[in-house]
């Protein structure tokens, strides 16, 4: 497995300082939101239980953006996050919003595609640099959703496709984080 594909480990000391392993230095939580926003994934886990704590900490990014102004989540939504764990057997929320997200990345690809593939300006020297920032600013607007490269059937090489086994870790973390939370109910 490259370097890429692994999640990047990230050890919390018991002086709630986070540890990057693969640079022996300590990060923040913005360092974190950075590797995340350059398509890296990341693992924290606390040294002393072993406990993984990255639910923990991308909710904790999430709250720190909203409170700093970037609203990301509407009122609405966030209400309707609260009223799913309410709710006795809410377990619907996960799954509909792994899907949302699913689709949402499936149809900023498909447009991305379909902007290459008919347009005949592709041929005009420069092009790809224009490409490059058509998807910068479609990355930009959809806040770092796009699951990386959306340029082509291939992706560069720094950036592996995501396989299906990317998707059932992800649901897994999602129970994970809907079980954990109810617990606290």
């Amino acid at each position: 497995m490259s370097e890429q594909e692994k999640p990047l480990l990230i050890k919390r000391y018991a002086s709630r300082r986070l540890y990057n392993t693969e640079t022996s230095d300590y990060v923040t939580l913005e360092d974190i939101a950075g590797f995340i926003r350059e398509g890296r994934e990341v693992q924290i886990v606390d040294l002393k239980s072993g406990d993984d704590l990255t639910r923990q900490y991308l909710l904790q990014i999430i709250a720190e953006h909203e409170s700093r102004g970037e609203n990301i989540l509407p009122v609405t939504v966030l209400n309707d996050l609260v009223r799913s764990y309410m709710v006795p057997g809410g377990g619907v929320m996960p799954q509909f919003l792994q899907s949302s997200f699913e689709m949402l990345r499936e149809s900023q690809d498909k447009m991305v595609k379909n902007m290459n593939a008919m347009n005949p300006m592709a041929q005009i020297p420069g092009f790809e640099a224009i490409q490059a920032q058509q998807q910068a600013f479609l990355k930009a607007m959809t806040g770092g959703l796009s699951s990386g490269w959306t340029g082509g059937s291939t992706p560069p090489p720094d950036q592996p496709e995501k396989t299906s086994d990317d998707l059932d870790a992800i649901k897994q973390q999602l129970a994970e984080l809907q079980e954990k939370l109810s617990k606290l109910n």
